[in-house]
């Protein structure tokens, strides 16, 4: 079993910060890219930001500028720093990774439960 555990939302006025962390754990053998995407009410999924086992990354042009994305590959974790948050930020926020499990070769897509964050004043 791999699982992604996500943690960090909530409320925030607007301007305000959050960060946003994951934890992969369970029979993990090694993860290739980890990322963040956000769904909206009435919205589709949207990649939000995404970064490659060697620290590469990349973001959003709704997020350049106001959010950034860092891992520790020794932890299994990948965070989502959030700032000059706006309203039209507010999606629930999954944490999604390319997990090589222990029992196989091959690469499978692993998301975690979602986490709300809601920007409102």
């Amino acid at each position: 079993q791999v699982q992604l555990v996500e943690s960090g939302g909530g409320l925030v006025q607007p301007g305000g910060s959050l960060r946003l962390s994951c934890a992969a754990s369970g029979s993990v053998f090694s993860i290739d890219d980890m990322g963040w995407y956000r769904q909206a009410p009435g919205k589709e999924r949207e990649l939000v930001a995404r970064i490659t086992g060697d620290g590469s990354a990349d973001r959003a042009d709704s997020v350049k500028g106001r959010f950034s994305i860092s891992r520790d590959n020794a932890k299994n974790l990948v965070f989502l720093q959030m700032n000059s948050l706006k309203p039209e930020d507010t999606a629930v926020y999954y944490c999604y990774a390319l997990i090589k499990p222990t029992w196989t070769s091959r690469l499978y897509s692993y998301w975690g439960q979602g986490t709300q964050v809601t920007v409102s004043s």
